[in-house]
């Protein structure tokens, strides 16, 4: 690959998105969000307990955060951090990564299960969460909701089933209800994690266990492989005209040997379709 190293030293960078001329990331276990350019200047922008996962932005442009220990939904207001709401009683495992639809309400999956202790799996629920706090289950019966997208036209929610190695896709009413599900596409390489979605609705798949980052379509076929150093956690498309794929990469997924090397990184490289959709 072809690939420029835009930042390192990280301990487990996650969620990257695009907004106003930056990238923006978790970098989950050493509890914050950052910014940086494309110059690799780095700004942190907030310190979050029960580290942070997801990110967003609702209608008043304030950044969206989940904790995915503290399992709540934060909102960044004037440097200061306050709760929009409480997912406690809806999920039984730390949340995880988010997209927000156009109507500034925020789709959350989670674990299900506590991968660090080896809990055997379960399947979990899809959170909603509409701008006024509101917070009720979205979709039943996920294997680990990850990396969700939403198709340029806005009417389709696709979401990355980590375990069954598959994309999950919903019809997204204007209420913001959820309905059609259906498999999107199935993945022989191996469960999905974060991603992104591009202005032809193919999806840019992180894939950790294969260590590589593919480009899939509706149907599942792999247009496109890019081979990674490290394992890849999450992708994002961005840059003055969206074609720099900006790929989080890790030495483990395991959290002990992260936070000892912390060699974590995030490289760039350029495809030919932009991004589009959300996030």
């Amino acid at each position: 690959m072809n690939e420029t190293v835009l930042v390192e030293n990280l301990v487990f960078p996650e969620v990257p998105r695009w907004h106003d001329g930056r990238l923006f990331f978790s970098d989950m276990l050493a509890g914050r969000v950052l910014a940086v350019d494309g110059a690799g200047r780095l700004e942190t922008i907030a310190e979050v307990p029960g580290q942070p996962s997801g990110l967003g932005w609702d209608l008043q442009g304030r950044l969206l955060i989940v904790s995915m220990t503290g399992r709540r939904l934060l909102r960044l207001e004037e440097g200061a951090l306050v709760e929009v709401a409480d997912l406690s009683s809806l999920v039984s495992s730390d949340c995880n990564d988010m997209v927000v639809d156009a109507s500034g309400r925020a789709y959350i999956g989670s674990l299900g299960f506590d991968f660090e202790s080896g809990e055997a799996p379960r399947t979990t629920d899809l959170i909603r969460v509409d701008p006024d706090g509101t917070a009720s289950v979205a979709a039943r019966h996920l294997a680990v909701p990850n990396g969700s997208v939403i198709t340029p036209d806005g009417r389709t929610l696709i979401v990355g089933e980590s375990l069954a190695q598959r994309y999950t896709a919903f019809d997204l009413e204007a209420d913001g209800r959820l309905s059609g599900r259906r498999v999107w596409a199935e993945l022989e390489e191996g469960g999905p994690d974060g991603c992104c979605v591009d202005a032809a609705s193919g999806i840019w798949a992180a894939l950790p266990a294969t260590r590589e980052v593919v480009r899939v379509l509706e149907g599942g076929e792999v247009t496109q492989r890019i081979p990674t150093r490290q394992r890849p956690i999450a992708c994002m498309l961005g840059g003055a005209d969206r074609r720099t794929l900006f790929v989080m990469t890790a030495v483990s997924l395991r959290r002990e040997r992260c936070e000892r090397q912390r060699d974590a990184r995030i490289v760039a490289v350029r495809v030919d379709v932009p991004g589009a959709g959300r996030p």
